[in-house]
């Protein structure tokens, strides 16, 4: 694979010439953004994925839950709808993708929407829910839409000034349109992160003199669960277990698990991979299947042994309060009588 990558780089520089062009078109106004009335939160980010936004949006979401009414608006990525979908009881994780699927059934008091085309999205959110603010899943690259804030995840061990366009690398956008984040949160950071190597990211990431760069790393819950029956680690120590994993990046989790002990065969599949009947069979073989939320909702109700770790960000309290300002300061306008 990683041959074939470097084999590839002449189409990753014609890749690369493409996005700097349909930016530049933007940037000049060639091709028009447009700003709508209700506040818009955009979480993103330049690269293909493992950057955290599904936590982001449950992090933004917990913090502006008991002021504002919120709404969600994804692509729905591999989703079998098509079109404008607003979640209901009724949904299914084919109705809207794996993360929209699992943050409704997370979160009740969030209004989830899937549709491609994000302004339609946000016209029909408004005509239909009227929220306070949305948030704007994986849509940094979508600039139809010009947000009231954007939030940029880049991950601690593949930093977007590190990578390199597709097909050689993972960069699905330009590096330099970084320029247009507000916040650059700096995800899946280890635990004690020094002033030292702080300081020498924020000397790679150069942030402009508006941006805000803040640092977090994953947390992790003590329990495994199915959403009703948790079991400890301890639980299933002696237990032929397998992690299965669908997300792009799942080296975080498998050196989480390693760390505590467990022992476990990886059966690592590509992200938002849908399992076949064949692959849930053979799942079956072991005792206990440990794996994401994420993948959790694809498995549906067709497993019986397989329980998830509830994961998420963990901020310090000062960069949380910066993050907490730069929202508040975005919403506030449509606050304003």
């Amino acid at each position: 694979m990683r041959l074939l990558r470097i084999l590839a780089f002449p189409v990753s520089l014609v890749y690369a010439a493409i996005v700097h062009l349909r930016n530049l078109l933007y940037d000049v106004g060639f091709f028009p953004s447009k700003k709508f009335t209700t506040p818009t939160i955009c979480i993103g980010n330049l690269s293909t994925g493992g950057t955290g936004k599904t936590p982001m949006v449950t992090f933004l979401s917990e913090m502006l839950k008991d002021t504002y009414k919120i709404a969600l608006l994804s692509r729905g990525y591999r989703r079998k709808s098509k079109g404008f979908v607003l979640a209901d009881a009724a949904s299914t994780v084919a109705d809207l993708g794996d993360e929209p699927f699992q943050l409704k059934r997370k979160h009740a008091y969030l209004t989830v929407v899937v549709d491609a085309d994000r302004s339609n999205g946000i016209k029909m959110l408004e005509e239909k829910v009227n929220p306070d603010v949305i948030l704007l899943d994986d849509a940094f690259q979508h600039r139809k839409v010009l947000p009231q804030l954007s939030i940029l995840l880049t991950a601690y061990d593949a930093l977007y000034v590190d990578d390199w366009y597709l097909p050689t690398g993972n960069l699905r956008d330009a590096k330099n349109q970084s320029k247009r984040a507000d916040v650059i949160a700096v995800t899946k950071c280890p635990n004690l992160l020094s002033k030292v190597e702080r300081g020498s990211i924020l000397k790679k990431l150069g942030p402009k003199h508006h941006q805000k760069v803040i640092f977090g790393t994953l947390g992790y819950s003590e329990f495994f669960t199915d959403g009703k029956t948790k079991i400890s680690f301890d639980g299933i120590e002696n237990k032929k277990c397998a992690l299965v994993t669908g997300i792009a990046n799942p080296e975080p989790l498998v050196s989480h698990l390693k760390g505590l002990g467990l022992v476990f065969e990886h059966l690592r599949f590509a992200d938002h991979h849908f399992f076949s009947d064949k692959e849930i069979n053979d799942f079956k073989a072991y005792e206990i299947i440990l794996t994401t939320e994420k993948d959790y909702v694809r498995f549906g109700d067709r497993l019986t042994n397989a329980f998830y770790l509830e994961m998420g960000h963990v901020f310090s309290k000062v960069d949380t309060e910066i993050l907490k300002k730069e929202l508040i300061e975005a919403i506030k306008p449509h606050d304003a009588p």
